[in-house]
This record gives C-alpha cells, structure tokens and sequence, in this order.
C-alpha cells in the first residue's frame, strides 16, 4: 500500500517557490485580512490549518498563494496529499473517527455531499461568506445541501472538467484519418492507427479513477436518447443494467480494450505520464481536458499546444460535450479548533485578485467558476465548445448515488477488461450499490 505523502511544511515550499515558481506575486490587498467572514485580522503566529486533499487537486499557484497567505496573517497551511486511490477511505476513517483536517477536500455533487462526507453533521455552513455571491450558481448548487452552502469549489469548470478525446492532429493528417463522428468510426481510426504502428489511446488505469470516466462523461447522450432517464433513475424507477444505451456503451468500452486500443501496459499506466505520452507522439490520442494541450506545450516547450484538437467521447455515438459543474471543493471540518481561520484562508483563495493568480498561473485552467475574472481560452478550445453543445450535466452531477462508488466501479471495470466480470456485471454491480446507498440513506424512492 502506498504510503500516505504529506506535503508543504514551511521549508518545502520555500525550497519550491526558490526553485523556479512564477515569478509574478499575487495581490493579496484586502484579502486575507478583509475578508467578510467574522474574523479579524492582524498576526496569528503559531496557528496551523491542516488540509487534506487528493492527488491533483491542488495547483501550484495554490501553494504559493497559501504562502502569501502566511506571510501576511501568520496562519501556516499544511497541505496533505493523499493518492487517488486511497483517498476517500482514508478521508471516510477520519470523518467516522472525528480526526478530520481543519480543511479537507472532496468532490461537489449532492449525493457526495450527503453519503460520503454527510456535510450537516461534519461540514460548516458558508452560506454567509462574501464569496458565495460571486460563485458560478451551478457550482454553488453542487457544493450545497438543503438550503445551505457547506463547500468552496474553486475550479475550472469546462476547461479542466470536460473530459473530451484529445487527438493530434499532424498524426491524424499523416494518416489521412478524420474526426470520428460515430463509434463504428472511432473503432474504425483505432484500427487504422495500429495498423500504421501508433497506439491509439493512452487509458491510464493504475490510478483507479480514470477509465471510469468514459462511462458517466457521456450521460449527455444517455440523456438524448431516453430524454427524462437520469430522473426515472432517482426516482428508482428504472436500472442501469435495464437500460440498453448503456449496456452498449460499457460493451463498447470493453471492446476498445480487447482489441488492445490502450496499449499492452494499460493496466500498469500512470495518469501523470499523459502529458509525456501524448508529446512524444507514441499515442495517438487520450481521455482529458480541454487545457491538456496547454499543459503539454508547458512542459514540452517544442510541443505545441496546437498540434492537438478535441472531439466528444464517441461511446455510444455520442457528440455531445460533458457539462459538468462538480468539482473538487474545500470543506471546513464542523469540528475544527479554527474553524474562523479557515474561514478567513477560504475567502482570501475566494479574493478576485487571489482566484485571478490561481487562473493565470495553472496551465490546466482557463477559466473559473466564479464572476468578474478575464478568461484565456485558445482558439482550439473555442472551436470544440462552439462545435459540440453542452445539452446537460454528466451522470455522477445528475444521478444520485454514482459518484460515490467511483472506485468501485473501476474495480469492477478492471475486472470486466481481466475477463472477470461482463458489461452486464458492471451495470448490475452499480445497481446493487446504488439500492445499498439509497436504503442506508432511507431515500424515500427506495422504501418499498
């Protein structure tokens, strides 16, 4: 079992910022010891706010930030970053022990915001914060819960939530390969690319979480197809397994995976290595986001980020983008000795001039979920969102009791690509989980 890593004491983020972070500041005036949360400001040496989080949530901007944060006010954040995989077990264990973090993370969505962390009894209610009134109102609807804010989803959205085919283009040309439109067309370009000696696509699914993606991104199209289905799912009047739209797309997936689409080491790949592969040119395409070319261009300076182009995941035959507004969040643990602290550390990330640093200094956005902030969007990036509608919201934002089982289900996606389980387990296993979160939860809709 990994070991849990623990990141950002004093020294390790001066080392980092000496090192070579942006050297352009963030205007921190009027922010930590403004902000509108009750608490005054002025020097508080010696207070530490503990925040976990998981791998990749948090930016390195943030890190600086948090740095600015304790120069002005004294208030030190140690950031613990736990992997992927193991996060949300570790986090339910504290949570049910009383041991949180001041801070801990956790992805938006009502169905996590009652199930996994249940935010009345172990989250504070932000409703009253400053911040709150400039929040993008689908996002604040995800990170709120009867009536009340509990979370602070500070994110990009689209950019860095929609999680499209990325592809390169000069590989493509070089081919004489065109847009997929369809997934016999897709299946089609996959064939093609291994029979030139490229690897289609590079599917990391070490890290547990990302193969799952291909399935609940494409709600949209689920949608389209049975218009009203994620509501006759919440109102338990339908199944997965029952529904034939997505018996073929987990099908499809598996398919892909037979006929070696992801590579002989897809099992064993590493999402961090997507940028590495993708700029050597290896693969051919990949599952990511809409600044994933911006990133690769960021570390691979001879690469690009025009070299890539995007289009929808083709399960399904779908050509519909993934709105998706649930993102990581930041959540004030109810049982915090420093619950105005942290309070005041959430406004002051909140601060416009704060959350413009945060935008302009991490690659993997280009915009954020907030009012009054200037945008950077590539003319790619403009071209996919104006090509490909955004209908409605992905599955694990609109259909309850998904998301939580996430890493469950990519056990049982593994499992279904080994030969153990077929698509109809898969679906059947979903199910089963979602009756047991429902009952537990006594979801009314579940009582008969």
């Amino acid at each position: 079992m990994k070991k849990i890593t623990s990141v950002l004491s004093l020294l390790l983020l001066t080392a980092l910022l000496a090192a070579g972070c942006s050297t352009a500041q963030p205007d921190t005036s009027g922010s930590a010891g403004s902000a509108e949360s009750g608490e005054s400001g002025g020097s508080q040496e010696g207070i530490t706010l503990t925040y976990m989080a998981s791998q990749g949530w948090i930016k390195d901007a943030e890190l600086e930030l948090a740095q600015k944060f304790e120069d002005e006010t004294g208030i030190h954040v140690d950031y613990q970053i736990i992997p992927a995989d193991q996060y949300f077990s570790v986090l339910k264990t504290k949570l049910n022990s009383g041991e949180a973090t001041d801070i801990f993370g956790g992805q938006s969505g009502q169905t996590d915001l009652a199930v996994q962390y249940n935010v009345e009894q172990n989250a504070v209610d932000l409703s009253d914060e400053e911040w709150t009134s400039r929040q993008d109102s689908l996002s604040l609807e995800m990170v709120s819960l009867n009536g009340k804010v509990y979370g602070a989803e500070i994110w990009d959205t689209i950019a860095s939530n929609y999680f499209v085919v990325v592809y390169n283009k000069a590989i493509f040309d070089e081919q004489g390969l065109s847009v997929p439109a369809t997934y016999a067309e897709f299946k089609d370009v996959c064939v093609a690319l291994q029979d030139a000696g490229i690897t289609p696509i590079y599917e990391p699914i070490s890290d547990g979480w990302h193969h799952v993606l291909w399935f609940p991104m494409i709600g949209p199209r689920f949608e389209e197809v049975n218009p009203g289905l994620s509501d006759q799912l919440n109102a338990n009047e339908t199944t997965f397994a029952q529904t034939p739209i997505m018996q073929d797309a987990m099908s499809q997936l598996n398919e892909l995976y037979a006929l070696d689409c992801f590579g002989d080491n897809a099992l064993s790949d590493a999402f961090s290595d997507t940028n590495a592969k993708l700029a050597s040119g290896e693969y051919a395409m990949s599952l990511a986001t809409l600044t994933t070319p911006v990133s690769i261009e960021s570390e691979y300076p001879d690469v690009s980020a025009q070299t890539f182009g995007f289009f929808p995941i083709p399960l399904a035959d779908n050509m519909l983008a993934p709105a998706h507004p649930a993102g990581p969040s930041k959540f004030i643990y109810s049982g915090s000795e420093h619950v105005d602290e942290a309070k005041q550390y959430l406004a002051f990330l909140a601060a416009p001039e704060n959350l413009q640093y945060l935008l302009d200094n991490t690659p993997d956005f280009a915009a954020l979920n907030f009012s009054g902030l200037e945008d950077k969007w590539t003319p790619e990036q403009q071209e996919f969102l104006d090509a490909y509608p955004a209908k409605s919201i992905v599955y694990q934002d609109s259909v309850n009791y998904l998301n939580p089982q996430w890493m469950d289900i990519g056990k049982d996606m593994v499992a279904m690509f080994t030969g153990a389980m077929s698509p109809e387990d898969v679906l059947t296993s979903i199910d089963q989980r979602r009756t047991e979160m429902a009952q537990t939860a006594q979801d009314p809709a579940w009582s008969e």
